[in-house]
């Protein structure tokens, strides 16, 4: 059967008219002809990728839209689902890390401070952890001032019940001693309150000494965790205490807060690396405090502790995991040649255009406290927020720097292009004067 002819196209009423033909002009006239819709997308998106996000926002706009999601969160923490508080909490911890904001904090302490205390008390596993995880931060943010003591006494209670909880997981108690210690430490009044901690905390990591009949006791990795970092907030409210005070309870051992010296000796005998290396940094922090006092501190008892430190300095064990044993070895080496030599740590940390020296137990302790909960925004509050300034006798705050400004991914990029396209150019040129005298 013959086919019919192809009906040829004919330019209907659904045929889109060329603007070129009509005469008129559009839109799309004044765009990059071989360029699609989707690339000029991404190109546009691409732009604020490589800026870092919102670095090409204006700064009022930028601290607006910050200070807009952090009221978000806040707000979140209120809400009925115990994932979504959660994830609340960690968002303001996450806000609180990144920028120091103490006017914006200020006027919201106390919906804070009551988000904070009912996630203790009525949330469990990772919520308590995330609560607990904020509480220092919020005193950090508030610095110092009636606003931080507020929130420490509402909260420390609460922070000291969870943490000898049983019924509590023993991430959500390592992270309340951690803060327990943390806010006794920036916001903490009366010493009589900071014993009566300090003893909870003794009872927490007291747990890891040797039993009654010298055996070591068998622990897992959460709870060994847990008692390091009891041990760890401890040691931090130590640098608390005046060096006569620190040489009378090591020395006359008449005290409840305290334990003894060969306590502390028997936590190095831990299976766990965690323990060992706080137990051997609280040693040295006792040493520095009590010699500051007396030079004559606990001379008797000095030789065996040695022998147990080098051992641990030179520790070749082959059932500890390499990384593990590198990590003590180093650790260790510094603690033995302070006992032995009376030589200080001597730590440069470096943060923009200024220095920290961190030449004592005491700064060291303080140093990595503030690190354990600031982590990445560390070297910021260093910069900019004046109560982790005073803690560490930084001074006033440098004058902001043009010169100095860490320039963005897009800015390096147009940078790096620019030298390139200059150095295609002078590459060019000699390529011409090559050639001519070759052909000469």
């Amino acid at each position: 059967m013959p086919k019919g002819k192809r009906k040829g196209k004919s330019a209907g009423p659904t045929q889109k008219l060329r603007p070129d033909v009509i005469g008129v002009s559009s839109d799309e006239d004044s765009l990059n002809d071989n360029a699609s819709v989707i690339s000029l997308a991404s190109e546009n998106r691409s732009v604020i990728d490589e800026g870092g996000g919102f670095d090409e926002v204006d700064e009022q706009t930028q601290e607006e839209l910050f200070e807009e999601k952090l009221r978000e969160a806040i707000d979140g923490m209120n809400q009925k689902s115990a994932q979504g508080r959660t994830c609340s909490l960690e968002s303001v911890a996450r806000a609180f890390i990144k920028k120091c904001t103490p006017e914006f904090v200020s006027e919201r302490h106390e919906t804070l401070t009551d988000g904070i205390e009912r996630s203790l008390k009525k949330g469990r596993g990772s919520e308590q952890a995330a609560a607990a995880q904020l509480a220092p931060l919020l005193c950090v943010q508030l610095g110092a001032g009636d606003c931080a003591e507020e929130v420490y006494h509402k909260l420390a209670p609460v922070l000291s019940a969870v943490a000898v909880d049983t019924a509590a997981t023993p991430q959500a108690r390592a992270k309340c001693c951690w803060a327990l210690g943390l806010c006794s430490f920036l916001a903490g009044g009366e010493m009589a309150d900071i014993f009566s901690y300090m003893q909870t905390l003794c009872s927490i990591f007291m747990a890891s000494c040797l039993k009654g009949n010298g055996a070591v006791p068998i622990l897992s990795p959460e709870v060994a965790n847990f008692h390091a970092a009891a041990l760890s907030a401890w040691s931090l409210l130590l640098t608390l205490m005046t060096p006569s005070e620190v040489y009378s309870a090591f020395s006359e051992g008449n005290n409840t807060f305290s334990p003894q010296l060969f306590h502390l000796a028997e936590l190095l005998d831990s299976a766990h690396l965690d323990v060992r290396m706080a137990a051997g940094e609280t040693i040295a922090l006792v040493y520095e405090l009590g010699k500051e006092h007396n030079d004559n501190f606990q001379e008797d008892s000095s030789t065996e502790l040695v022998e147990k430190l080098r051992q641990l300095a030179t520790d070749s064990h082959k059932y500890r995991a390499k990384k593990d044993r590198k990590q003590q070895r180093s650790s260790f080496r510094d603690i033995l040649h302070y006992i032995e030599d009376g030589n200080p740590p001597d730590i440069q940390v470096r943060f923009g255009q200024e220095m920290l020296p961190l030449d004592s137990w005491c700064r060291k302790k303080q140093y990595d406290a503030f690190c354990q909960v600031l982590g990445s925004g560390m070297n910021l509050h260093l910069t900019e927020n004046d109560l982790v300034r005073e803690i560490f006798c930084l001074g006033e705050r440098l004058p902001f720097n043009s010169a100095s400004h860490k320039q963005t991914k897009l800015e390096r990029h147009l940078m790096n292009a620019a030298a390139f396209k200059a150095r295609t150019i002078s590459r060019s040129k000699n390529r011409d004067k090559r050639s001519a005298v070759m052909a000469f």
